[in-house]
């Protein structure tokens, strides 16, 4: 048979694209054709699939003209997972193996030149994509990435080490091994999904009461935070540990995180369940935060989904990377667009900003003298756009402790402690109105407020006299709502509108 077709599957997002891989051998120039909008590192299987069939014993037809197409032809190919289906294709295509055996498979990975296969990226979003478009089909793909798709409930996977695990279950003799069994490719069973990594505790931190509670109140609500502090104070301490405050991630929240992490190839059995914390380096540019590149890859703030985003020396990334941070901040997802199609990331992370006051860090500090002048201050201030800034819901200060109380004993809150707190108060919001606090939108924010008079006012008069936007005010009317499950209240009060007052303080461009 000089024709044969493979399946498998490409990436584009968190969906599996079907691929189907066709292999002709016809007469003519020996040569190797690959077509169908393949990749760079698509094309270069041209020469890892002839050396790894070679070195594995099999022939290779070297004096034949192959034909590989990937189709569809519109959709884009990237990666090496498909090594292994365009060397099973020609192995069929000449025979080698039984092609009517293919059928009901579908084959990802990538080769090496002795024949051994390498892990994908993408497994488990790959299997998780299967499940979505209800597909009754059995991957097999190399073992690590195997057992990685397999932890995706009622996901039929098999591992393989090497080519010719895969070859002996398709050999035309009828005395080939059933595939269900141990010799050659193997059913991956489900793994165990318990996380084996702990996350710093917040008990650490020494002191910075204000700063923990201002926490406590967006891990409650789903908040966003900036800290403006001096060099020193705790910022990164604080949010390093903000994520041991979050309540334990659902099955399907943990499958969700986990997928993203398979696709941007930083999956870890061991942090199963754990709320991440991407930290970004300053210098990130745009697409590295937000997601990009030809086919779109997510970024740091889809690596953050269910978790914490922490950008340290906030007004030190580019204006357009932080600009960027707008919309995802709103919706909780983002959308790049390209010519050819758009993808879609989820990206509901909480952020967690921190940054000095000034360049030199002391501006407005009662230990140091700042030496920065106003205008460096301003245009150091002024690097955080006003509309950025009211998107992030508890602006708070994180003063430097004095050398008296970071030497002295204490005995701080833990995070589980704080973490009950947290875990009752969104357990009420979530029976209230079946979304975060940080969630509510229109109506249902009118619906579940239950402002108390005195609190009414308070905030028309806060609004009236701060110069709030629409935006911030809701904002700040949703923080008074986390206050008061906090406190066990069904209604908002005073007080409730208060404290959250006073995390919409300027605590920026006031030297201005």
């Amino acid at each position: 048979m000089s024709l044969a077709c493979v399946q498998s599957r490409a990436l584009l997002g968190l969906q599996a694209p079907s691929v189907t891989v066709e292999v002709h051998l016809a007469n003519g120039l020996p040569s190797l054709s690959l077509v169908g909008l393949a990749d760079l590192e698509v094309k270069e299987a041209r020469e890892r699939v002839r050396c790894a069939i070679a070195n594995s014993g099999l022939e290779f037809p070297n004096n034949k003209r192959i034909t590989v197409n990937l189709a569809p032809a519109d959709l884009p190919k990237d990666s090496g997972r498909f090594d292994l289906p365009i060397a099973l294709g020609i192995l069929a295509a000449s025979g080698q193996i039984d092609a009517k055996k293919l059928q009901g498979w579908e084959f990802a990975g990538e080769l090496s030149l002795s024949g051994a296969l390498r892990p994908v990226r993408g497994a488990l979003a790959t299997s998780l994509a299967l499940q979505m478009q209800h597909a009754a089909v059995r991957l097999v793909l190399p073992m690590e990435s195997a057992a990685e798709a397999a932890c995706a409930p009622q996901a039929e996977v098999y591992g393989a080490q090497h080519l010719l695990d895969v070859v002996a279950q398709l050999l035309p003799c009828p005395a080939t091994l059933d595939p269900t069994t141990s010799a050659g490719w193997q059913r991956m069973p489900a793994p165990p999904v318990t996380a084996h990594a702990t996350l710093a505790d917040i008990s650490d931190v020494k002191g910075q009461a204000s700063a923990k509670r201002a926490l406590e109140i967006a891990a409650a609500g789903q908040h966003g935070v900036l800290m403006v502090g001096p060099p020193g104070s705790g910022k990164s301490m604080l949010a390093q540990r903000f994520a041991g405050l979050l309540p334990p991630m659902s099955a399907h929240e943990a499958l969700e995180s986990a997928a993203i992490a398979s696709l941007c190839g930083r999956f870890k059995a061991d942090q199963w369940g754990l709320r991440r914390t991407a930290s970004p380096h300053h210098t990130a540019s745009a697409v590295a935060l937000v997601g990009g590149g030809s086919p779109p890859k997510p970024g740091e703030i889809s690596y953050a989904h269910h978790g914490t985003l922490f950008l340290d020396e906030f007004p030190e990334f580019a204006r357009n990377a932080l600009e960027a941070l707008r919309e995802p901040l709103e919706t909780g997802r983002i959308t790049i667009a390209r010519a050819a199609h758009s993808t879609e990331f989820p990206a509901q992370f909480q952020l967690i900003a921190a940054m000095n006051p000034c360049p030199c860090g002391f501006w407005g500090s009662t230990q140091r003298a700042c030496r920065c002048t106003p205008d460096q201050v301003a245009r150091y201030q002024g690097k955080l756009s006003g509309p950025l800034l009211d998107r992030i819901d508890l602006h708070i200060e994180v003063a430097a402790l004095p050398a008296q109380e970071l030497l002295s004993a204490s005995n701080e809150e833990s995070s589980s402690t704080i973490r009950s707190r947290i875990v009752q108060a969104r357990e009420r919001a979530m029976t209230r109105q079946a979304c975060s606090n940080q969630q509510l939108q229109g109506d249902a924010l009118d619906r579940f407020l239950h402002l108390q008079d005195s609190a009414h006012q308070l905030v028309r008069k806060a609004a009236e006299r701060l110069g709030w936007s629409a935006r911030a005010t809701h904002r700040a009317l949703r923080v008074a709502r986390t206050i008061a499950d906090l406190a066990h209240s069904d209604t908002i009060a005073s007080t409730h509108v208060a404290e959250a007052m006073q995390y919409r303080r300027a605590l920026l461009h006031t030297a201005k």
